[in-house]
C-alpha cells in the first residue's frame, strides 16, 4: 500500500440526536479516529431511525468541540440555494481553516420534495448540480455572481471566506457519475460496494482526469453477539437497501417503511458489513484501504454509538495502522 488512509467517524443525523452525535464524535476523536463526516438530511429513511438534525448548525459545534477534519455531503439546487451553501462553506472554512470539505450530489426526493417544486428527472438534477458547483466556486473566489438557469442568482457575494476555498468533492455511486464528476470535483466520495465496482469507479474518475483525494463511507454493524449485530442492521438499515432510482425517488419514510417490510438480513448484508468478529471487520477495512482510498469513514448503523467507537479504537484501528505500515 502506498500510504495509510485516514479512518473517520460518520455522523448519521437520521439516526441519532445531535447532542448524542456531538458526544459520539468527541469520543471518536479520543478513541483515535482521524477525521469525521456528516450526512445532511431533512428526513430519515425510516420511522425507526427517527431523527434528522440540521447538519450545518451541528458542524459548527462539532468543529469547535474537536480538532478533527470534517466533511459533509450536501445537495445544492432545490432545498438549498447554492449561494447559501457557498456562505455556509465559506464561514466554516474561515473559522476552521484546512479542516472542512463538502461533497456535492444531486440529492434524494425524501429530502428535497419539501420545497413543493416537484422532483426533476436525473439529467435535470445533474445539470442543476453542475450550475450550482460553478456558482459556489465563483462565490468562494470572492466574485459577485448573477445567474439565470436551472437555478437563479442575483448579485450574490460571499464576504467572509477562507484564503483557500475548501475542497468540493463529487458524490458518486455509479461509474458514469464518477466519470462526470472528474470534470469539476476536487476529490470523490462513494459508499461501500463490491471491490470490482469500486475499482471501476475509481478508474473511471481517474481516467477522466479526476484529481484529489478518494473518500469511502462504509456502513457496518458490530455487536459482541452475532445475532445482535444482525438485529441492529436489520432494524435500522433495511430501508436503505434499494438501488437507484428507488432510493432517489421514494419521497417519504412511510413509503420506505412499507417497501422494506419484508427485506431479509441477506439483502441488508449487501449494503452493510455485519459481524461480531473484530478481525473480520479489520480485514474488510484493510481490503478497502488496498483499493487506494485516502479516507475511510466508518458508519456503525446502530443508534447506540459508544461501544463500537471504543472497541474499534482499541482493537481495529491500531491493527489497520500496523498492517498498512508493514507491521505484523
Amino acid at each position: 500500500m502506498s500510504g495509510m488512509p485516514g479512518f473517520g467517524f460518520h455522523a448519521s443525523h437520521e439516526q441519532v440526536h445531535p447532542s448524542k452525535l456531538l458526544a459520539a464524535v468527541q469520543r471518536a476523536e479520543e478513541a483515535g479516529f482521524d477525521a469525521a463526516m456528516s450526512s445532511d438530511h431533512f428526513s430519515p429513511w425510516s420511522k425507526r431511525q427517527g431523527h434528522s438534525g440540521f447538519a450545518w448548525s451541528w458542524l459548527g459545534a462539532a468543529l469547535q468541540a474537536t480538532a478533527l477534519p470534517f466533511g459533509v455531503v450536501n445537495a445544492p439546487g432545490q432545498r438549498y440555494h447554492p449561494a447559501v451553501i457557498a456562505q455556509a462553506i465559506g464561514t466554516l472554512g474561515a473559522m476552521y481553516p484546512g479542516r472542512f470539505w463538502a461533497a456535492l450530489g444531486t440529492g434524494e426526493a425524501s429530502n428535497e420534495h419539501i420545497t413543493g417544486t416537484g422532483w426533476p428527472p436525473k439529467q435535470v438534477r445533474q445539470d442543476r448540480l453542475r450550475e450550482c458547483v460553478d456558482i459556489i466556486r465563483a462565490l468562494l473566489r470572492g466574485e459577485e455572481v448573477s445567474h439565470d438557469g436551472l437555478v437563479r442568482v442575483d448579485r450574490a457575494r460571499v464576504w467572509t471566506r477562507p484564503p483557500d476555498p475548501p475542497p468540493l468533492l463529487g458524490a458518486a455511486v455509479s461509474v458514469e457519475t464518477a466519470s462526470w464528476c472528474a470534470d469539476w470535483a476536487d476529490g470523490l466520495i462513494t459508499v461501500n460496494a463490491d471491490h470490482e465496482q469500486l475499482r471501476r469507479l475509481i478508474d473511471a474518475y481517474r481516467t477522466a482526469g479526476g484529481r484529489g483525494r478518494l473518500h469511502l463511507q462504509v456502513h457496518l454493524s458490530w455487536a459482541p453477539d452475532e445475532a445482535q449485530a444482525k438485529a441492529i442492521a436489520h432494524e435500522q438499515w433495511r430501508s436503505n437497501v434499494f438501488p437507484p432510482p428507488a432510493c432517489w425517488d421514494i419521497d417519504s419514510v412511510e413509503t420506505f417503511d412499507a417497501v422494506s417490510q419484508d427485506v431479509s438480513i441477506e439483502q441488508v448484508r449487501k449494503v452493510v458489513q455485519i459481524s461480531s468478529d473484530l478481525g473480520w471487520h479489520t480485514a474488510q477495512l484493510a481490503a478497502y484501504a488496498e483499493l487506494g482510498f485516502d479516507e475511510i469513514a466508518l458508519h456503525h448503523v446502530g443508534q447506540s454509538q459508544d461501544d463500537w467507537i471504543e472497541i474499534f479504537g482499541e482493537k481495529v484501528l491500531p491493527q489497520l495502522r500496523q498492517t498498512s505500515t508493514g507491521g505484523t
